[in-house]
């Protein structure tokens, strides 16, 4: 049902619409009834997902009040800000950096979070307020606290919060940090996705607390994981429940250097080694895919050169700057052109994490699972005792 248009809007019609798909549980229907998401939603929004590389068509309330309502009760997301804030007038902004999330997704993950009452819930990202707002209409509002990084973004969340009849605990400050003053958490919850689960989450956990959060490699893909947390906080394991995309938390964006960088004056392929392979880099392109080869493949991310033709250049870059690949699709062929260059060799890392997935019959998201220490995490198939083998 993802991008529908419900014939009656309103947050019945949502709500009714989201149960008949599944991804609402009937506990969460009075909240979702009565906590309405226009309440949430400003004037002037970006309706749709936003690619990153165009901004979506500006729906203003003013001007089509009809148009703002019919997105509002959709399932889709939101963008309410572009450029953290920087665009001007109809926004004219390259890079979403705040939403309001498709309805699905925010049921789902509320599903997977299994509050209860009494539970103490910790949210990372307070975004315009409503995700917040479903969680004080089911826990109380004094049972919520939640951590918005940019200031003008969590005022709007508290008027927003207010308007409905709601108080949790708003909070200015970096998400990685938490918030101590109100630990233990029994429910932990992140609406912007993470390389890394911060050890102050598991820090501030209650016992067998439980941790839901969108967990992306550097390379690309990005799945919600479900974590318990142990007694004592120092370890949380769990799997993952299913795919997501939402935007970074600030504090883990990662640089994209430009390809001259990596030239090192040297004009290409600057002494790079040419090979060939029988891998197409079109099979490396799947959401999933790039997940899975992101967790064999740490520091290193890639971009496509695109051609008329329908061919393309995949780039593939380290974080360090000092290594980088190139592999060149063309259709019909059956051997692809590779050049490789630095201590890393990384399309040989990308096709051994890839052919690592294929040899065990190409698994599902449901056979991932995380372990995750102060120290760090770590990725696994099946069971903990089956790490993800790290590629180079």
């Amino acid at each position: 049902m993802t991008g529908e248009t419900h014939d009656e809007a309103g947050p019945q019609g949502l709500a009714s619409a989201l149960v008949a798909g599944g991804a609402l549980s009937s506990e969460w229907l009075p909240a979702f009834t009565a906590v309405r998401r226009e309440l949430f939603v400003p004037d002037r929004i970006w309706p749709g997902i936003a690619d990153g590389t165009r901004q979506n068509p500006l729906v203003d309330r003013a001007t089509d009040p009809g148009a703002w309502e019919r997105a509002v009760y959709s399932d889709i997301p939101l963008t309410t800000q572009w450029d953290d804030g920087e665009h001007q007038g109809n926004g004219l902004g390259t890079t979403p950096t705040s939403s309001g999330s498709m309805p699905t997704m925010v049921a789902s993950m509320l599903r997977d979070l299994d509050v209860r009452p009494g539970d103490r819930v910790l949210e990372i990202g307070t975004g315009t307020g409503w995700n917040a707002g479903l969680l004080s209409h089911r826990v109380g509002g004094s049972n919520v606290v939640t951590v918005e990084y940019d200031p003008a973004v969590a005022q709007g969340a508290r008027e927003n919060l207010q308007r409905a009849g709601l108080a949790p605990t708003v909070v200015e400050g970096d998400g990685r940090q938490g918030w101590a003053e109100g630990a233990r958490y029994s429910r932990i919850i992140a609406t912007c996705s993470v390389l890394e689960i911060p050890p102050a989450w598991l820090e501030q956990s209650a016992p067998g607390a439980v941790i839901v959060a969108p967990f992306g490699t550097e390379y690309g893909g990005e799945q919600i994981v479900r974590l318990t947390v142990n007694g004592d906080g120092t370890r949380a394991v769990g799997t993952f429940t299913g795919g997501s995309a939402f935007m970074r938390i600030r504090q883990q964006r990662t640089e994209r250097p430009p390809f001259d960088d990596y030239l090192h004056g040297v004009e290409w392929p600057a002494g790079a080694e040419r090979s060939v392979t029988a891998l197409s880099p079109w099979d490396t392109g799947n959401w999933f895919r790039q997940f899975v080869i992101g967790l064999g493949v740490p520091g290193a991310f890639w971009r496509a050169e695109r051609y008329e033709d329908g061919a393309y250049t995949l780039w593939l870059y380290s974080r360090d700057r000092q290594s980088w690949a190139s592999a060149d699709y063309v259709r019909d062929r059956t051997e692809y052109e590779v050049y490789q260059s630095g201590p890393r060799r990384l399309w040989d890392e990308v096709e051994a994490a890839y052919c690592w997935w294929d040899d065990r019959g190409r698994p599902g998201h449901e056979r991932f699972g995380l372990t995750v220490t102060p120290e760090g995490r770590t990725a696994w198939l099946d069971s903990p005792e089956l790490p993800v083998p790290r590629q180079g």
